[in-house]
């Protein structure tokens, strides 16, 4: 985000503190609805469940929200605790921004402009404006939320040939932004995104890998330098929560024999380091994390046949609804049938399974609507690589020249938000978005600034390691 932004601060009836960067609000319509946000695509609106378009980080007193489908921009947040946020305010959208919302906090006016927009009288409190400054810590806590929102919103798709990203790679990435960006939390414990020792430990087992991969590229690369950047970030988080373990404490001894490697070498000899690190032939990132998950065959009943066909065709498949890892996240993967078993109607569901899908205990269920009737909930089991359930519909369904119309969904009951607002053109969009991504990991300059280069800002768009093993991992390896 460029320096010189124009950031809108407002308070609202609850007290709560709201930032935007962009236009500002909008005017207030005529019929007297709430004011929006100037249909500016890059400014989200803010919602107790954001959906699967918006980043997010639960911080030290506020949500701060940026759109994955838009171009990077300083986040939007909603400040609930000013003081415990003014710790890292300043440093994510500078002084002025900073003093303005304590300001607006206290009922004071502030900024360069006030009560008007644009020459339009705008609804509820005048806003501030101010200008915002684009920041190092605000481009690492973009990368941190967008690394958040792939571990929850990536569209892992055999169908649609887009890989899944390694847990383990992905996690510990995280782990080196949170360390990043401890400005962000406090020790209040209720930021759940404040997650530093929980991901080391659920994720070190890619540590071996890593630093395997690391030692294999050629120093002065790009990715060997950010390799490097992500394991001493890991190092400091580890030493500074008290971590312990024999990965972790393999890890220090190779970044230590490192160090000194490098301090015994003047620049003549860099040439060879790198020679000597790259024989043997290294293997590929896909080849060293490759999938150990693999389809596993279930205790499940196959769909019987038979019967007179009424419908068929293809559900919904809304990512809100189930966690991530349950279903393919192709727009194809839910199809069902319906049949005529003599008097008896019955829908038949097939949903194709993400590869890390577990096999017993998730009580994913398939939801049929028919003619807009009350639903109807098939139990789904993972039989092989798709999940299989089946129902019996309502005994007065018409079978006539009328062809019924059906709509089915996949959900986890207890995890269900309900339909989102977004839909398939949005699904689309983050496709689209996540193998531009994948063309650019694949890509892998050999030189440039790496993500978290000392000497430069960190890169928000740049790809994660994780989405480097993906571009790399091949339909053997998938």
């Amino acid at each position: 985000m460029a320096a010189g932004a124009d950031l809108y601060v407002t308070r609202g009836e609850d007290g709560a503190v709201r930032i935007t960067a962009g236009p500002g609000p909008s005017p207030s319509p005529p019929d007297g609805s709430p004011a929006g946000n100037g249909g500016d695509p890059l400014v989200p609106d803010p919602s107790p469940s954001p959906g699967f378009t918006e980043a997010v980080l639960d911080v030290a007193g506020a949500v701060l929200l940026w759109p994955v489908l838009g171009d990077p921009v300083l986040p939007v947040a909603e400040v609930h605790d000013v003081e415990r946020a003014q710790q890292w305010l300043w440093a994510v959208y500078g002084e002025r921004a900073a003093a303005a919302v304590r300001s607006c906090a206290g009922g004071e006016g502030a900024g360069e402009t006030t009560g008007e927009a644009a020459g339009d009288t705008v609804a509820g409190p005048a806003p501030a404006r101010v200008t915002g400054d684009g920041t190092a810590l605000a481009d690492a806590a973009a990368r941190l939320a967008f690394g958040h929102w792939a571990s929850r919103w990536w569209p892992a798709s055999y169908a649609d040939g887009i890989p899944a990203l390694e847990p383990d790679v992905l996690g510990l990435e995280l782990a080196a932004l949170t360390h990043q960006c401890q400005e962000l939390f406090d020790d209040r414990g209720d930021q759940p995104d404040d997650c530093v020792a929980e991901l080391i430990e659920d994720h070190q087992a890619a540590l071996d890998p890593l630093v395997r991969w690391w030692r294999a590229e050629p120093r002065s690369g790009h990715t060997a330098r950010h390799l490097e950047s992500v394991l001493r970030l890991i190092d400091g988080a580890a030493d500074g929560a008290g971590l312990d373990g024999p990965e972790l404490r393999r890890l220090r001894a190779e970044l230590d024999a490192d160090q000194d490697q490098v301090a015994d070498q003047d620049q003549d000899q860099v040439a060879d380091l790198d020679a000597d690190r790259t024989a043997p032939a290294p293997l590929t990132p896909g080849a060293l994390f490759a999938s150990r998950l693999g389809y596993t065959l279930a205790a499940g009943e196959p769909l019987a046949v038979g019967g007179r066909v009424i419908a068929r065709g293809t559900g919904t498949n809304d990512w809100r609804r189930y966690p991530p890892g349950f279903v393919d996240a192709a727009e194809s993967a839910v199809s069902w049938t319906a049949r005529a078993l003599g008097g008896r109607r019955r829908i038949e569901v097939e949903v194709v399974a993400h590869i890390a899908a577990p096999v017993g205990g998730a009580p994913l269920v398939a939801e049929v609507r028919v003619n807009g009737g009350l639903p109807v909930r098939a139990p789904l089991t993972r039989r092989d690589d798709v999940w299989t359930g089946r129902a019996d519909l309502e005994p007065g369904l018409s079978t006539g020249e009328l062809t019924p119309r059906f709509e089915v969904a996949v959900l986890l009951p207890g995890f269900d938000p309900g339909p989102g607002p977004e839909g398939h053109a949005d699904r689309e969009a983050v496709r689209a978005l996540v193998r531009d991504r994948l063309v650019s990991a694949a890509a892998r300059p050999a030189e440039g600034t790496a993500p978290y280069d000392a000497s430069a800002r960190a890169t928000p768009s740049a790809p994660f390691l994780a989405e480097i093993v993906a571009a790399t991992t091949t339909g053997e390896d998938y």
